[in-house]
């Protein structure tokens, strides 16, 4: 790629006056001998799974292997329809749409990882409710994905995506970067506008740990991607309105490399720290790790 850092995405987007997702269609041509159709085609593919696990969530409420998650996306998605919810509806509807992505992959149905599978509901949370509020066309959203793809691009090769390596902050947090400054672009954001996204998310998510009762990606990953999905839609609407990332971007993105080594490793991921360790975090492992918690599940 010819740029290893947002502020050279952001350069040669002024420099070409094209947006950030043209310039990531561009790229991938020359990285992958591609013609544009096929590269966009497989994109467009990735879109409508990231729908179908939106729709299966929420139309037809998914159990997860443990018997530990299953059903709130319904329940949320009902609860708006009440009209009792503190959010408007397209920030109530962005959560319960990552909710469901992410059931859906807990039951181990078919999703996208974006960037991984523990955040796989926080862009199809934000670009599926935002295409039912603003009317966009698929082929505007596929659009969308190429712009997060490109800011993922920069993420995971100056820091980390990986749980496992720099925590929550690394999974969830990069999918919230991603999302923002996408949708930052969807919105006729400017490429700064949509940079600025990305830092005002980021920063909102450093020290994020991974923390998973049982090892298994749902508690709290689950209610995490829902709550991402809601901070990607406040962190595109601080960014459009004038807000700034006084730290740029680039600099965020490093700050969470920093602070990912520095974690311990009972916090990335491994089942030995913070909820995985409560006293109801542990006897649900227990409880899953018997036979007969398996044989119920």
């Amino acid at each position: 790629m010819r740029f290893q850092s947002l502020q050279q995405l952001k350069e040669l987007c002024e420099s070409e006056r094209v947006t950030m997702a043209e310039l990531m269609i561009t790229e991938q041509m020359h990285e992958s001998a591609q013609p544009r159709a096929a590269i966009v085609k497989q994109m467009s593919d990735y879109y409508q799974v990231m729908k179908e696990a939106v729709h299966k969530g929420i139309h037809e409420p998914v159990k997860s292997r443990s018997g530990l998650t299953g059903g709130d996306a319904k329940r949320v998605h009902d609860y708006m329809s009440g009209g009792a919810s503190s959010l408007d509806e397209a920030a109530c509807r962005a959560l319960a749409y990552a909710l469901s992505v992410s059931e859906v992959n807990a039951s181990m149905g078919r999703i996208i990882a974006t960037p991984t599978a523990g955040s796989c509901g926080i862009i199809p949370g934000v670009f599926v409710s935002s295409q039912q509020r603003f009317g966009w066309s698929d082929e505007h959203m596929v659009n969308g994905l190429f712009t997060a793809g490109a800011i993922g691009y920069v993420i995971a090769n100056s820091s980390f995506v990986s749980g496992a390596e720099g925590g929550c902050q690394a999974e969830v947090g990069s999918a919230i970067g991603m999302a923002a400054g996408a949708l930052t672009e969807l919105r006729g954001g400017s490429p700064e506008q949509a940079l600025h996204a990305v830092g005002l998310a980021l920063k909102n998510c450093l020290g994020l740990i991974c923390d998973p009762v049982a090892g298994l990606v749902e508690i709290p990953c689950i209610v995490r991607n829902g709550f991402g999905a809601v901070t990607a839609l406040a962190a595109a609407d601080m960014a459009l309105a004038g807000v700034r990332s006084v730290i740029p971007s680039d600099e965020v993105i490093g700050v969470m490399l920093q602070v990912g080594r520095a974690m311990p490793s009972q916090y990335r991921e491994t089942a030995q720290g913070g909820l995985a360790q409560t006293p109801t975090g542990q006897k649900l492992a227990k409880q899953w790790s018997s036979p007969e918690g398996e044989q119920e599940g």
